[in-house]
């Protein structure tokens, strides 16, 4: 055909909004230019391709501009922030990830007074019409974390088959099967899990301003132990949990973790959760904040990450509960925690 692909990272202030940031977040996941056979042309450098009438100025990677086709490619999924009939997927991509850290801070600014719900679609439909979009590639996970489904669609069908890829996206979203725990624990959390590192849809907290939190589920203590590799130090979302261990604290990456808090407008999600040694003290410390309930009579829950939810850790509390539904299925146990002798689980991540 003559053509010369080219990769351009689309994913606005992530990788610390450096161009070597982005190309080390796709290298983490296996795409580089040897694996893929094309050049990768990381760049933060943007043109402003027009504005919205409401004074939204509208960014896109150079070096995307100066393509002669565009191929848009994300997994589609429910947003972290908002409801709308498009969230996380191709339409975001083309306003946030396309738009770099530029365009991704002003996109999460423009969400306090104009709404992400509305200046996701109205931004994206002005980028169609303005740039060379060949055509996008949507896909779908399901609970364990595989490849679900890939569809190409052309542009002028983008919006609307997007909407129908969500409801099918919300349809497979992983959940945890308690609407009630007074404490869950999550032993990582990273951004190829979530773009907040864990799902707030799945934790039932939002954190994020002017959102109103959801009213289910309800866990009255979360505890994140540890973040993944491939998160490079990028913590945010660990201000969803209110405790955590030094593990997780020595990995942190400040200068990731709170460009991409401020670029999402999310400070909240990212403030430090209390800090125990161990992994012991930890769970103990969670427990003692859970009321008036003793720690052996606890619903307690525990989970890889919130993408990974086929199995789960269940207290004895919730056994009652577990044998009432048809869709859960006891495969082992009862299991104590065994921890080692400096205090963390022997059996997750250390």
């Amino acid at each position: 055909l003559g053509a010369q692909p080219f990769i351009v990272p689309a994913m606005g202030s992530h990788g610390g909004a450096t161009a070597e940031g982005q190309l080390k977040v796709l290298a983490r996941y296996g795409v580089t230019p040897e694996s893929m056979a094309v050049p990768i042309l990381s760049s933060m450098d943007t043109v402003e391709i027009g504005r919205m009438p409401w004074g939204f100025p509208v960014y896109v990677d150079k070096h995307a501009s100066e393509a002669d086709h565009i191929v848009l490619v994300n997994r589609i999924k429910p947003h972290t922030n908002y409801r709308a009939h498009v969230e996380s997927g191709l339409m975001k991509m083309l306003v946030i990830g396309l738009g770099k850290h530029q365009g991704a801070i002003v996109a999460h600014r423009a969400s306090v007074d104009v709404g992400l719900p509305r200046a996701i679609p109205e931004v994206a439909r002005f980028s169609l019409s303005k740039l060379p979009i060949l055509f996008g590639l949507g896909t779908l996970e399901n609970v364990r974390h595989e490849t679900a489904k890939v569809e190409a669609v052309l542009p002028e069908a983008l919006e609307e088959t997007e909407a129908r890829l969500l409801t099918e996206a919300w349809a497979l979203l992983g959940r945890i099967p308690f609407d009630f725990l007074h404490l869950l624990i999550v032993d990582e959390m990273g951004k190829e899990i979530s773009g907040t590192g864990m799902d707030p849809n799945v934790l039932g907290r939002l954190y994020f301003f002017p959102n109103e939190e959801p009213k289910s589920p309800r866990y009255i203590r979360i505890l994140i132990r540890d973040l993944t590799d491939q998160t490079a130090g990028n913590a945010v979302g660990m201000g969803l949990a209110d405790f955590s261990t030094r593990r997780l604290a020595n990995k942190i990456n400040f200068q990731y973790t709170y460009t991409n808090a401020l670029t999402g407008l999310s400070p909240m999600r990212s403030k430090m959760p209390i800090i125990f040694e161990t992994d012991r003290e930890a769970i103990e410390g969670a427990l003692k904040t859970i009321g008036l309930t003793e720690p052996p009579d606890a619903k307690v829950a525990r989970i890889k990450n919130t993408l990974d939810l086929e199995f789960l850790y269940a207290s004895d509390a919730l056994l009652p509960e577990i044998k009432e539904r048809a869709d859960l299925e006891i495969v082992s146990g009862p299991h104590p925690f065994t921890f080692t002798a400096q205090g963390d689980l022997a059996d997750g991540a250390n």
